[in-house]
């Protein structure tokens, strides 16, 4: 009966210990973080300082949030996608122990926030970008029948990405906080270099000439790809937003942000859209 008891008291303790810790964040606003006001007239151009320095910041990691192991590399255990949109291209591919290099050079170029839902709209750019890990196709790329599965090596160059994030606003110890419940990119780029492996089991020549074809062509390879590059930029960010805004509260980044209940239970908030500076 003993044990019984020292297990039960054992299993609330640990219980208890794991809800502390998941329920950590942050009650005083970092020097990391420039707090801005949405009814300022500046408040663009705040903001898009403010998440400068925080993706500056996560280069060296954000103190007390231990859940972002890495951000440059970012790892990523498996991606799977499915593309068939036109004649061009009919594909399943898998990544496996993805590696991401480039997002320690982000260039946050505006960070736009929607008071009618708290939204945002951010534009960064990564100078370089690079993808490696493992990789299974079948299908056809640019006409070109493909099935295999090796290594693969993505490199783009100068890679502008826009993001639309979806919130939902909440509280917890006095403060409100995003929750980001969606993560949609677009991108563009200025060059792509690929190298696919094993592409056709073995065959060497056959392999480097489609590679070779793949580079000479890199603009319709990355529409080709563009799924695949989207999902894994949309699966990291997403990632790393949901962990970093369940620490850091909203009320940090903006100063007058409603709380939930006014925002969504009928109280009137008004706030001018962010104006873009000339």
């Amino acid at each position: 009966m003993s044990q019984i008891l020292c297990f039960c008291l054992f299993l609330m303790c640990y219980i208890n210990t794991v809800g502390a810790d998941d329920e950590k964040f942050l009650t005083e606003p970092p020097d990391y973080i420039r707090q801005c006001q949405i009814a300022d007239k500046n408040f663009l151009n705040c903001s898009t300082h403010s998440i400068q320095q925080l993706f500056d910041k996560l280069n060296d990691g954000i103190p007390g949030l231990n859940s972002i192991k890495s951000f440059d590399p970012f790892y990523l255990n498996r991606i799977r996608i499915t593309q068939g949109n036109s004649n061009a291209i009919n594909l399943k591919v898998e990544l496996g122990n993805v590696k991401i290099n480039g997002f320690g050079h982000t260039n946050v170029l505006e960070s736009m926030v929607y008071p009618k839902d708290y939204s945002w709209k951010t534009t960064f750019m990564l100078p370089e970008m690079k993808l490696q890990g493992d990789y299974s196709l079948f299908g056809r790329i640019l006409l070109i029948p493909l099935n295999g599965h090796g290594e693969v090596f993505l490199e783009a160059e100068n890679m502008t990405v826009i993001m639309n994030s979806k919130t939902r606003l909440y509280e917890k110890g006095g403060f409100t906080f995003y929750n980001v419940t969606d993560c949609r990119v677009d991108f563009k780029i200025d060059g792509l270099k690929s190298y696919f492996s094993n592409l056709f089991n073995g065959n060497k020549q056959l392999e480097d000439s489609t590679n070779k074809f793949f580079n000479d062509n890199w603009r319709m390879l990355a529409d080709a790809l563009y799924n695949v590059i989207t999902q894994t930029i949309e699966d990291i960010l997403l990632d790393v937003l949901k962990k970093i805004f369940h620490y850091i509260p909203a009320n940090f980044f903006i100063s007058d942000i409603p709380t939930s209940k006014q925002l969504y239970g009928g109280s009137k908030v008004t706030a001018s859209e962010p104006k873009r500076p000339k």
